[in-house]
């Protein structure tokens, strides 16, 4: 089967969540991430801010601002079909930015290098067992994890959960996954 078929179901599937399990699901993912080892270790998180369907970050941010972290979130630059992290204080210094996504204004926030971010929560729709992903099509966040030197995990549902999925040579798997039945390390 194809990403874009792939990707296309996951989406439905994550829309037809309820309202109900979606709450139980995200604190689940929030108590399974914040009280993890690799959380108290790092200083400084990259993190999207979640929109829509997505499994909301909003309390991962605050969580995170809470404990003294630096918080980065990303900001895509469409041109160059890549994207930068930048450091977010506090929500007004968000904006609608490329593909309607929240992201950093970079007159209000400073750039974070990619070395500096000790934890990278990525996004993604569909992942299996080897830490690989489906996204959501653009690409950036394979960009991005080239060379990216520190640790990464993602945030999702069990069903979102599956054995196997088609990679490419450019494709890099998160290192851990964390469902709101627990955390899997990848290998």
């Amino acid at each position: 089967m194809n990403k874009h078929i792939l990707r296309q179901e996951a989406v439905d599937m994550l829309k037809k969540v309820s309202d109900e399990q979606k709450k139980y699901t995200e604190q689940k993912l929030a108590e399974w991430l914040i009280n993890s080892s690799f959380w108290r270790k790092a200083a400084t998180v990259g993190i999207t801010v979640s929109s829509g369907f997505e499994w909301n970050t909003r309390p991962i941010i605050e969580s995170a601002w809470e404990a003294g972290k630096i918080v980065g979130v990303p900001k895509c630059i469409p041109a160059k079909r890549s994207m930068e992290f930048l450091r977010l204080d506090y929500y007004h210094q968000l904006e609608r930015g490329a593909h309607g996504l929240l992201e950093p204004n970079p007159e209000e926030t400073e750039k974070l290098e990619k070395e500096f971010l000790e934890l990278l929560v990525v996004p993604g729709l569909l992942f299996d067992r080897n830490g690989y992903r489906i996204g959501f099509g653009g690409g950036y966040y394979d960009r991005f994890l080239n060379g990216f030197p520190n640790l990464t995990i993602s945030i999702l549902n069990a069903e979102q959960l599956v054995d196997h999925l088609p990679n490419e040579p450019y494709d890099i798997p998160v290192q851990y996954l964390v469902t709101e039945n627990g955390i899997i390390s990848t290998g």
